[in-house]
């Protein structure tokens, strides 16, 4: 649920209601009533959600639905993008080094994937 799903990012990431709250820009007993269950964020509040926790409006919603691998590595790839200060082993991983990570990944994807090993067969 909803309110599951808010407290377990806002704990996951150390912030405080207070905290999620300031960034919000709503009270911080609006963010208890959230995680409680007792008010539902607006669109625009959901929208916010998704910004400071850096995830899709789906993950917080809980959407269930197929996807397809190309889909999740493409979000992977935008998500990579958006991160400042990224680092692998202590060191500035540059633009560059994020679209070879992400190409990487696509490469694992479509040789793992079961039509591949079908026609390997």
């Amino acid at each position: 649920m909803l309110n599951e799903k808010i407290r377990q990012l806002r704990t996951e990431r150390g912030m405080t209601q207070k905290e999620l709250a300031r960034r919000l820009s709503v009270s911080p007993s609006a963010v208890g009533m959230y995680e409680q269950g007792r008010r539902i964020p607006d669109s625009t509040v959901l929208t916010r959600l998704a910004s400071v926790f850096r995830c899709s409006t789906d993950e917080l919603l809980e959407t269930d639905y197929s996807r397809d691998v190309g889909d999740v590595i493409d979000s992977f790839a935008r998500t990579l993008e958006r991160q400042s200060g990224l680092m692998f082993n202590g060191a500035p991983i540059s633009r560059s080094d994020r679209e070879k990570l992400a190409n990487a990944i696509r490469v694992a994807a479509a040789l793992s994937s079961p039509a591949k090993r079908s026609a390997g067969r």
